[in-house]
């Protein structure tokens, strides 16, 4: 039994992405990123921080869009399509980049913080400032490597892939990525990708009943 818990535009979009890339049968439990469903006895009994992503395979549960990223590419993927196993001459890089999607997601998550979830009396026009540099920064670093490739690694299309895509994905709502035309080149090669259509949002029903 493999089965994630997912909530539209949330970190757990990198672990469904990245499910439609593996092309293996799991059960999606998607929930609107509304704390009646994240924060319910139910999930709670999944998850004990009520957070997304979570996923559930056999007697495993992990709740970090990471370690899910690695432990599904580890287990499903044995050819090393979409991971890099240990001895793999990208292996390290594979991990740096794996790890740097939450460098790049971070900021973003502090934004939407500032301009969408807490109340606008409560907003921090310096927080909102400097945690946009920082983001754009982050996005220069990922604009110089990407500077005369397709993909993070030079083999091609790997799992970082999907991690950093969806960090890009969401911090293109706060910055201006037009000018880093690098990241933009390789946004739009990733929006294109079957996978990445299918882990965008759709309509969500009420999700309790199959927890």
């Amino acid at each position: 039994m493999l089965k994630l818990y997912h909530c539209p535009n949330a970190r757990s979009m990198r672990s469904l992405w990245l499910l439609y890339e593996l092309n293996i049968d799991f059960e999606l439990i998607e929930m609107p990123f509304d704390q009646k469903y994240t924060r319910s006895p139910e999930y709670l009994s999944v998850h004990p921080l009520g957070r997304v992503p979570c996923l559930v395979h056999n007697e495993t549960t992990l709740y970090e869009s990471g370690a899910i990223c690695q432990y599904l590419c580890e287990v499903f993927d044995k050819s090393d399509i979409l991971g890099r196993s240990i001895g793999h001459n990208e292996h390290a890089e594979w991990l740096q980049w794996l790890h740097y999607a939450e460098t790049v997601a971070v900021h973003g998550a502090s934004l939407v913080q500032q301009n969408i979830i807490i109340a606008e009396e409560l907003r921090s026009p310096v927080v909102i400032k400097l945690e946009s540099r920082r983001l754009e920064k982050a996005i220069e670093v990922l604009n110089d490597h990407l500077n005369g490739r397709d993909y993070l690694l030079e083999s091609g299309f790997s799992a970082v892939d999907t991690a950093v895509g969806y960090s890009i994905h969401m911090g293109s709502m706060f910055i201006k990525i037009s000018e880093y035309k690098n990241v933009v080149n390789y946004y739009n090669k990733l929006k294109n990708r079957e996978a990445f259509k299918k882990s965008l949002p759709k309509e969500v029903n009420d999700p309790l009943e199959k927890i």
